[in-house]
């Protein structure tokens, strides 16, 4: 099934415009949830809220919203006030600069949708998605949508766009926060490292490799539970020893690896050819 735009907009950088429509990147997961129920009938239960001051429930019409300037003390907004901040939307993204995008951490990635041309903007799409690929640069800009001024960087993809919304550099904690010790690493251990990185090392990222196996177990646990089957505890993992000698370790992880490196080539080898002329020559007889 084709995908839906979800919103139109236009790429503005100098005296150039292209129109563009917005897609969603990505696809809700559907997290699995649990409801609250009462253990005593199985009916769903109802959030209330609740007067810290007075105890008393409070219906929502009652209900306003407020700032903590400070300890226990609010400052109180209406809906119209709350409308007024909010930052207008708009249907342009507005090109600030172009930056290499080697240099673009992805610690700071947020939401992505892609971007595909709109009526009339083939061209210049196709011109300006290959000008970011050649030059290995992506474009930063700013762009307004649901109340909300967002940070976006316009990145070349398989011959189109994506548009990724980015963290502002107050949203992301430094590293600098964290107390690192410093080690001493000797070059026959970072030697015994880089060894067994090569091992495990693959061409590309294959997403597809991947599932959500704790997602594929909760769903199966769900079943058989509507089945009215009971749900045995899983033995828990055995805790790994510490790591007490480096270098044994890095030795230790390189010999598994190598181990199973022949049995994953036992399972995809295919059978030699004469096995095969055999087989199908006595299949003729037959």
């Amino acid at each position: 099934m084709a995908a839906r735009s979800i919103a139109s907009l236009t790429l503005s950088f100098g005296l150039v415009s292209i129109p563009v429509k917005l897609y969603s990147a990505t696809r809700a997961s559907g997290t699995i949830s649990f409801n609250l129920l009462h253990q005593k009938d199985g009916s769903r239960l109802r959030q209330q809220y609740v007067c810290v001051k007075e105890d008393v429930v409070v219906p929502r019409e009652e209900i306003v919203k407020g700032y903590e300037f400070a300890k226990d003390q609010y400052v109180m907004f209406t809906p119209e006030e709350l409308k007024a901040l909010e930052e207008m939307g708009s249907h342009s993204v507005d090109i600030v600069e172009f930056v290499p995008l080697s240099t673009v951490d992805p610690v700071y990635f947020d939401k992505a949708y892609y971007l595909g041309p709109d009526k009339g903007g083939a061209k210049p799409y196709a011109l300006f998605a290959r000008a970011l690929a050649d030059t290995g640069r992506c474009a930063i800009g700013r762009y307004a949508a649901r109340g909300k001024q967002y940070i976006v960087m316009l990145r070349p993809i398989d011959g189109g766009l994506v548009m990724q919304q980015l963290l502002y550099n107050t949203e992301v904690r430094s590293i600098d926060e964290l107390e690192v010790p410093k080690a001493e690493v000797r070059e026959a251990e970072l030697q015994l490292a880089r060894q067994l990185i090569d091992s495990q090392t693959a061409e590309a990222f294959d997403p597809g490799r991947y599932k959500d196996e704790v997602r594929e177990r909760i769903e199966a646990a769900i079943r058989r539970k509507v089945e009215g089957q009971e749900i045995t505890l899983a033995e828990p993992e055995p805790e790994r020893a510490q790591v007490i000698d480096l270098m044994e370790a890095l030795r230790a992880s390189l010999g598994r690896q190598a181990e199973a490196k022949p049995a994953a080539r036992a399972e995809g080898r295919k059978p030699p050819r004469r096995a095969e002329a055999a087989r199908a020559k006595k299949a003729g007889k037959k």
